[in-house]
């Protein structure tokens, strides 16, 4: 008989193109109100993209979007996905005190959970700045009442990473109430590659992710899970002068293509929200 292909979990992280960190030497956070705000459409093409394809996912929300745009919260609840916590302005996380990220995922949670009439449980660290020399933020997270994490890379990168951080869901041994699920990465050799999405599924070609992603279902036999952002669907965004050639690299590569391939991996695969993937097996049995 075969076995049940393991159900994936699908994540959006609900920030704008101007609040990227690759994009932040070029573009002041006070100036963020002046700038054209594309988040509302791009998050509602992505909601119409997952009802087209009868998909849930886990929305990690900035507090900085949902408190100019409720609306989008209280479709991504009424559609039946999972309201999550992205901090309130993608700061990140290797940047702020403890205090600081005390009070920020408090004021998040608290507006998401006004706003969306649910609990929030799942947290993102802002480009997964949580890792080896931060790891008292998780602690934070569970005295807090958030029940999940999906905060760590657990590989190297130039501005994240934990590379010996276990590459799936754990309980860390300093917050054992709350459930860590890396991103996800494969195993070649003594390197880890990353296979869930971001930039790298904008720069490989699409049968490469795949390829992962179904090397993490068959052979480690665990879920998979993804991430996008939805300005990673809009190829005519701004683009801000002086920005360095790496800088746009990484944010600018195949926006053009993003949404196609998105939706063949949404075909490709079971797909679910964090919470009932990661917190409730049962329900993807």
């Amino acid at each position: 008989m075969q076995a049940t292909r393991p159900v994936n979990a699908m994540t959006v992280d609900v920030e704008d193109w101007f609040q990227v960190s690759a994009l932040t030497p070029w573009v002041r956070r006070e100036d963020w109100e002046t700038l054209p705000r594309r988040v509302g459409a791009n998050t509602h093409r992505v909601l119409d993209l997952f009802a087209g394809a009868g998909v849930r996912a886990t929305f990690f929300t900035l507090g900085w979007v949902a408190e100019r745009h409720p609306e989008l919260v209280r479709r991504i609840v009424a559609e039946g996905h999972e309201l999550a916590s992205h901090g309130w302005q993608h700061v990140r996380v290797i940047h702020q005190s403890p205090e600081e990220f005390r009070a920020d995922v408090i004021r998040t949670k608290a507006l998401l959970e006004d706003l969306g009439g649910v609990p929030v449980r799942g947290y993102r660290a802002a480009s997964y700045s949580i890792g080896a020399r931060n790891l008292w933020a998780l602690e934070i997270l569970a005295e807090t009442g958030h029940v999940y994490s999906s905060s760590i890379f657990p590989g190297s990168h130039d501005l994240y990473g934990m590379p010996g951080a276990p590459r799936f869901r754990f309980r860390p041994d300093n917050a054992p109430a709350l459930l860590e699920v890396p991103i996800t990465t494969v195993e070649l050799g003594t390197r880890r590659l990353p296979a869930a999405g971001g930039g790298f599924f904008r720069l490989f070609p699409y049968a490469l992710s795949r390829a992962l992603l179904r090397r993490v279902n068959r052979e480690d036999r665990e879920s998979g899970l993804f991430y996008f952002h939805p300005w990673e669907i809009d190829p005519a965004q701004p683009r801000p002068a002086g920005v360095s050639g790496r800088a746009r690299f990484r944010h600018y590569l195949n926006l053009g293509r993003t949404e196609s391939r998105l939706r063949r991996l949404l075909a490709d695969f079971s797909w679910d929200r964090m919470d009932r993937v990661f917190l409730e097996p049962e329900s993807v049995a």
